[in-house]
């Protein structure tokens, strides 16, 4: 148990939890402004901003992979955004069939709309599988595996 809550774990957590304010509120003030019927292209630009978000803070202060060196930027750029647009077409799947399927946007529980709680329920999965992508690929130690870099943990350049 002890393993499982370390600084590394508590520091996703605190950069999720400031990653889904970043998403949430650009997806909140989109539907406000665009309105439902422009739920998915929404969803696009939250996660373009989450995730460039969660780059950085996953980067430098979870995994600490202080390098900006071309070589580790070569690999983990595409590896992160790689898994990242993986999670999100799960997510963009779950909330097409909560909006055209379900229709959720009718529902409401405790004055938030279905289609916002559907928006809660998938991220939960979300972070899980972001979570799983980078600690057992993305940002690896050196030493790890085959896609560790030699200089992944040299001093920024």
């Amino acid at each position: 148990m002890k393993k499982l809550l370390n600084r590394e774990t508590a520091l996703y957590l605190l950069f999720g939890v400031l990653t889904t304010i970043v998403n949430y509120v650009v997806f909140w003030l989109g539907i406000r402004l665009f309105g439902e019927e422009y739920t998915l292209l929404i969803n696009v630009v939250c996660f373009i901003a989450a995730a460039s978000f969660a780059y950085v803070t996953n980067k430098l202060f979870v995994f600490e992979s202080k390098s900006w060196r071309w070589k580790v930027l070569r690999r983990e750029l595409p590896s992160f955004f790689g898994a990242r647009v993986f999670s999100f077409l799960l997510e963009e799947a779950g909330l097409w069939i909560s909006t055209d399927l379900l229709r959720v946007g009718r529902w409401e529980l405790l004055g938030i709309n279905g289609i916002m709680i559907a928006k809660i329920v998938l991220s939960f999965a979300v972070v899980v599988l972001n979570y799983l992508f980078s600690k057992l690929y993305i940002f690896k130690k050196s030493g790890e595996g085959a896609h560790a870099s030699s200089d992944h943990h040299s001093g920024v350049q």
